[in-house]
């Protein structure tokens, strides 16, 4: 007769690791279940990404190829497939993984603060701050204040007879540019 397999969250004394221990024992089933369903969760985010963001979190080829076939798999098929995935991604540096994938779907931080630098001075400038005009003559040289002050004036005029803001959107990728260079 076969040899039972004991559950995972069952660890004897000599099989035990040190990394494996929390609070002086052995993890509780319930803790182990958490973080099965960690890995579960981690391998469903994974499976949202394309073929080339999936490239670039760091994977043992035989979890990203797991990952890739569970995309075309019917709904059972999908889930046992992702039970099967979750049980590779396990061994793999969950750190690690969880880590790229939140490096890689978080904005970059300094285009979200250009974006809202720019939204800021567009803002200002529209609501008649004038002085920001001259602070941004001091801070960018190849500023064109002629220009500015033209598509200020067309975008107050526009927004004052209800039309499309085209003069305010140029406005915004005049500033973008320079907020660039």
């Amino acid at each position: 007769m076969a040899r039972k397999r004991r559950p995972a969250w069952h660890q004897d004394e000599q099989n035990s690791e040190p990394g494996d221990e929390q609070d002086g024992g052995p993890k509780s089933k319930s803790q182990v279940k958490r973080d099965l369903a960690a890995v579960q969760d981690l391998a469903l985010r994974l499976l949202n990404l394309s073929v080339k963001q999936l490239a670039q979190i760091p994977l043992l080829d035989e979890t990203r190829e797991a990952l890739l076939a569970t995309r075309d798999l019917e709904r059972r098929a999908r889930q046992r497939q992702l039970r099967f995935t979750s049980g590779l991604l396990a061994r793999e540096d969950v750190d690690a993984v969880t880590e790229a994938l939140e490096k890689l779907l978080r904005p970059h931080g300094d285009a979200v603060r250009v974006f809202h630098d720019v939204e800021d001075w567009r803002d200002r400038l529209l609501a008649g701050e004038t002085e920001l005009i001259d602070t941004l003559g001091e801070r960018f040289a190849q500023l064109d204040r002629q220009q500015l002050v033209q598509l200020l004036r067309s975008a107050r005029q526009e927004s004052e007879r209800g039309q499309a803001p085209k003069a305010a959107r140029q406005l915004f990728r005049m500033l973008v540019s320079l907020r660039e260079s």
